[in-house]
């Protein structure tokens, strides 16, 4: 049995786009990609590279054909930053369910993080999911991830809606 970790988990919505000023956009080259069908060792490396700080475990033990089912619909579109030929985050936004879109991740590698680059992938994230005319757009966050994002998703436009406590197996 792994370590369990108590955390309260905000659920988030937007249901216009906000009226943003654009972010910065990262110093340096760069690519904002969508990874359509990506390899599962790719994915695989991204979430867990991501998430490994905040303990994103959901999709962490998934056998290959459930992930697969998942990150190669169509309607889920992975996008990818890349600043310098390197992969430095990605988001995934899930239009399984619409009218209703999902921001289901969102995350910087390690090394990448406290550079801006966080605003400027959820600023693209929130725009491309108002491309597709949700009637609503979703996010949820917790304590484990980093301290920023909550105050983030907020100044970006998203209001919570609902919390919850939940125990988490790492």
């Amino acid at each position: 049995m792994g370590k369990l970790h108590r955390t309260t988990v905000t659920h988030l919505e937007m249901t216009a786009p906000p009226r943003l000023a654009p972010a910065p956009r990262p110093v340096g080259k760069y690519a904002l990609l969508r990874a359509e069908k990506p390899p599962l060792h790719f994915y695989r490396y991204l979430y867990m590279t991501v998430g490994r700080p905040y303990v994103w475990v959901s999709r962490r033990n998934l056998p290959d054909e459930t992930l697969a089912a998942i990150v190669h619909d169509d309607a889920v579109e992975i996008y990818v930053l890349y600043v310098n030929g390197a992969p430095v985050g990605y988001f995934e936004l899930d239009f399984r369910n619409m009218p209703q879109a999902e921001l289901s991740f969102l995350g910087l590698v390690p090394e990448f993080t406290e550079q801006g680059l966080g605003r400027f992938l959820l600023g693209e994230a929130i725009a491309l999911a108002w491309t597709k005319n949700p009637d609503r757009l979703i996010v949820q966050t917790c304590t484990l991830d980093h301290p920023a994002a909550l105050p983030l998703y907020q100044r970006m436009g998203f209001s919570p809606y609902g919390q919850s406590l939940v125990e988490v197996e790492e």
